[in-house]
């Protein structure tokens, strides 16, 4: 039997920035549809008894509150019950994070999970770009020292990256004579790394541009706090409203295109001065929230509209 549940697998609330989660208003906006919320981490998903289980607790959330969210229930769910399955957490996108998408696997026949386990799997974000180069600044993904110093003569100023970083933790931009016992440890630390020409307009911001069930629905800017190239968020950048340009269009609808054929249904693509600056969000694609804030425009019913909740 179906019920109306949507199961959420990510951080805990508690941890999160209740009032501009994207998890929380998508969320929301399913109360609002009579669905029940039941939230779990993914350190309680487990198979028992040839079911996949998972330790969590039923909840509401309610944007007047102080509190926002409140929990009703703690409980061990039988998640093929379930009508939806949000996989939210965060990266990184370690085995833990792959072994969520193996569990799950096993009842992606019976319930629609956003998005396809297997295909989070088979998509590294970062990784996923090279077959994008061309609409991207020059990169490179390699854990080769010559090869970073190679890449680094000719371009000068550069910007290192985990490939299974998010939220801009662990970037590092170089400049000047190369910084070698840096690069080194950089290497030892994260193993293959993703090096990117410096593109010295993300001063004016970057673009996120989000993908719902194949179509481009909307977009913001991040532009850093003074004296940061870092335009997340979380490291206080300051979103505007912004619509694509032509260019963020075409390269978007392309990869929107393929996407869709892998069964990803949410997603959010990163620009920087109208190249592909390589983080195609599969995993937890955030910003909606702030989206709404800015221009009043709710992603969360197009979300729900196109999964015909």
């Amino acid at each position: 039997m179906i019920n109306k549940i949507v199961a959420i697998q990510g951080d805990h609330p508690n941890k999160l920035n209740l009032k501009s989660d994207t998890s929380i208003f998508l969320a929301n906006e399913a109360q609002k549809r009579k669905y029940k919320i039941f939230y779990y981490e993914p350190k309680n998903l487990s198979i028992i008894n040839n079911k996949v289980i998972a330790k969590g607790f039923f909840t509401k959330f309610d944007y007047s509150s102080k509190k926002i969210f409140k929990i009703i229930k703690y409980q061990k769910l039988d998640l093929s019950i379930c009508r939806y399955i949000l996989v939210r957490q965060n990266p990184p996108f370690n085995l833990e994070y792959i072994s969520t998408t193996y569990i799950l696997d096993n009842i992606k026949d019976k319930v629609k999970i956003v998005n396809n386990p297997s295909s989070i799997r088979n998509i590294s974000e970062k990784l996923y770009s090279s077959r994008f180069l061309k609409y991207m600044p020059k990169t490179i993904f390699t854990r080769d020292l010559s090869e970073i110093k190679s890449f680094y003569k000719i371009n000068n100023k550069m910007i290192i990256k985990p490939i299974h970083g998010y939220s801009g933790n662990d970037i590092c931009l170089i400049q000047g004579s190369f910084k070698n016992r840096l690069v080194n440890k950089f290497l030892k630390k994260h193993g293959h790394i993703v090096c990117q020409k410096f593109l010295p307009k993300i001063k004016n911001g970057d673009k996120r541009v989000w993908i719902i069930n194949g179509k481009i629905c909307g977009a913001i800017s991040r532009i850093p706090k003074k004296g940061s190239f870092l335009s997340n968020l979380s490291k206080g950048a300051k979103a505007i409203t912004a619509k694509p340009n032509k260019t963020e269009k075409k390269i978007s609808k392309l990869i929107a295109k393929d996407l869709k054929k892998k069964d990803i249904y949410f997603a959010g693509l990163d620009f920087i001065d109208s190249k592909l600056n390589g983080d195609i969000n599969v995993t937890s694609p955030t910003g909606l929230k702030t989206y709404y804030d800015l221009s009043k425009i709710d992603l969360a019913k197009e979300f729900w509209k196109g999964l015909k909740a």
